[in-house]
């Protein structure tokens, strides 16, 4: 296996803005890191991938690994041609979710003629798509429909799901594997916190990852996909350091009667 990094714009939520994309990609040059591109700046609606972005796209990325995180808004055929040609501009794999190619989460597959077609363009030119990791009957039956797919294991979702296991993910995609979104979460919901994090995603199962992949001479980018952490993540992180590992006293207590109360603004 060789493998490649690179770190979600997703990282960047709510401090971007429409300038600050060569910085972006600066800082993460300097890391080392190459980027995954959200399609759009968070909470606005323009497309990087049109066709007058590409030139700037060009230029902001030379000398690193890029991945394109596909359209989300429903794109038309007309618009998954352009951010295929994109995508073929700046050598980067897609990363597409099941709604984008218009697949149902569903282990029955009908009307796949959307996804066809867009299956259809990016073999045409040497794209490679990569499905988003849901539901895993459903992967496992596109893959065998459409055979130039690829996958992109989340390892967040593999965390979450109640039916199958983490392991079991690994087992039945790792051979198709050309992209993972390495993130972490409680096991609860999918809060894209960094890898590592105490009482999150197993180190064993990190391992079983590894060395699943190693099984497979693929090329695989590894994409760290992590959210600007929200308010209850930043402090039951700050509590656990304070009052589990360091043993501060006078913890405080969670009140009874707010079981189930989130906070979660849209």
């Amino acid at each position: 296996m060789q493998i490649k990094y690179v770190v979600s714009t997703m990282v960047f939520w709510w401090r971007e803005h429409p300038l600050s994309f060569e910085q972006e990609c600066q800082f993460l040059r300097s890391l080392g890191y190459g980027v995954e591109l959200w399609p759009n700046i968070r909470g606005q609606s323009e497309c990087r991938y049109n066709k007058r972005n590409w030139s700037r796209l060009v230029a902001a990325t030379t000398d690193m690994a890029v991945t394109l995180r596909a359209r989300t808004d429903q794109p038309t055929l007309e618009q998954w041609a352009e951010q295929i040609e994109c995508a073929k501009l700046l050598n980067a794999n897609i990363v597409a979710e099941l709604q984008s190619l218009r697949i149902a989460h569903s282990s029955e597959l009908n009307n796949c003629e959307f996804a066809a077609e867009v299956v259809k363009m990016a073999e045409k030119i040497g794209v490679k798509v990569c499905l988003e990791t849901g539901p895993l009957s459903t992967l496992t039956k596109i893959r065998e429909r459409f055979e130039s797919l690829w996958y992109c294991l989340d390892t967040g979702y593999a965390n979450l799901d109640p039916e199958f296991g983490f392991r079991q993910y690994v087992d039945d995609l790792a051979g198709r594997v050309a992209h993972l979104h390495l993130t972490d979460n409680y096991g609860q919901t999918d809060d894209h916190e960094p890898p590592g994090l105490h009482g999150g995603i197993a180190h064993e199962n990190w391992n079983y990852l590894l060395e699943s992949l190693n099984k497979y001479n693929n090329d695989v980018i590894g994409s760290f996909e992590m959210c600007p952490c929200m308010p209850g993540v930043m402090i039951r992180q700050a509590s656990e350091f304070m009052f589990d590992v360091l043993k501060w006293p006078n913890p405080p207590q969670k009140q009874t009667g707010y079981a189930g109360l989130t906070y979660n603004p849209t």
